[in-house]
């Protein structure tokens, strides 16, 4: 039985379907003089054999050959000016879907000039709405077979991926300039991304970068590295820990402190520490550069002990301090006689 429809509506309560399609399947009869109730917010795109016929805005429309002007030959005057005709509206949510999530699937290669070439992901949201119904029915619900907000989403998550990844590129040379400018990189990401959604009949209002990171292992590595900065003197720091070490053992009752082996890593431990607090207090040794092979030898050394060449001393002015030559009978700084 065909359905033939007086009254062409859709009501959704919910408010997350971004394309509603009446009849479902197939396509349903209707008549000029029929009525057409376009709610707020909605847009309604009216098809025949396939073609677009005309977009109407909210309201309540009588459908006439006044706007529908292509039906005009296909009505017969046998039917007294209202014969049906076969048809299918597409009614297009126009409200601004907000909280869209894209993100990587799979981790996207980076050059970064610090950590070399690594692979990161990235993640965010973003706000859209239909502003062209019948571009977007034909090119998006039409074309790529997509009717709900999810396959929609699904769709542009793969074209924000690759955009970012080109901008990524070429603008930012490491991810440790990212954190910084998450803002000004979303605006220059949207900017890239808008042009995307407009040919469809969209648009980008919103567009949000949550997080940029690195795999695991090399958030590991960071890490490591971060921490070797706050400790900074790693020879003090080993004296700390012994030192910590060995008060845990001493204080442990009937546990490691109480036995054998606990006493003598206490008391090796114990012998340990005098060494290391020498070796931190040592001053480093003062070392000067061979003339003639180049190798490092003690500061007060006289002679090379690589190439055995003869140190000449050096000889100061004792009364200015300053370096003069071997033979030399004055001073050339303040002229004392020598």
């Amino acid at each position: 039985m065909a359905l033939f429809l007086d009254v062409i509506e859709f009501l959704d309560n919910e408010g997350n379907e971004i394309v509603h399609r009446v009849p479902q399947k197939g396509s349903a009869d209707t008549s000029l003089g029929s009525q057409l109730v376009v709610r707020e917010s909605q847009s309604a795109v009216f098809f025949r054999d396939g073609r677009a016929l005309d977009t109407f805005d909210p309201g309540r429309h009588t459908l006439t050959t006044a706007n529908l002007p292509l039906l005009k030959k296909a009505v017969g005057l046998a039917f007294g000016g209202k014969s049906p005709f076969r048809v299918e509206v597409y009614f297009v949510n126009h409200k601004v879907f907000t909280n869209a999530k894209w993100g990587t699937q799979e981790p996207i290669p980076f050059r970064d000039r610090e950590l070399k070439m690594i692979r990161i992901r990235a993640n965010g949201i973003y706000s859209y709405k239909v502003t062209q119904p019948q571009i977007f029915v034909n090119k998006i619900v039409g074309t790529e077979n997509v009717k709900d907000r999810n396959e929609v989403e699904e769709f542009f998550k793969n074209v924000i991926v690759s955009r970012l990844t080109d901008f990524l590129g070429e603008t930012y040379s490491t991810i440790f300039d990212l954190p910084r400018d998450y803002d000004e990189l979303s605006i220059g990401a949207k900017s890239r991304i808008f042009e995307d959604f407009d040919k469809y009949g969209l648009e980008l209002t919103d567009f949000y970068i949550r997080s940029i990171t690195p795999p695991q292992e090399v958030q590991k590595m960071i890490d490591e590295r971060t921490g070797m900065g706050v400790v900074g003197d790693l020879d003090k720091f080993t004296q700390f820990q012994a030192a910590k070490a060995l008060r845990d053992a001493a204080s442990q009752e009937g546990g490691a402190a109480g036995t054998g082996v606990g006493v003598g890593a206490g008391i090796g431990m114990g012998a340990m520490i005098p060494g290391m607090l020498k070796k931190s207090t040592q001053q480093p040794e003062q070392v000067k550069t061979c003339p003639k092979c180049g190798e490092a030898v003690p500061d007060d050394a006289k002679f090379c002990p690589h190439c055995g060449v003869k140190f000449e001393e050096k000889r100061f002015c004792p009364e200015c301090g300053k370096e003069i030559q071997e033979d030399a009978k004055f001073c050339p700084h303040c002229g004392r006689k020598l």
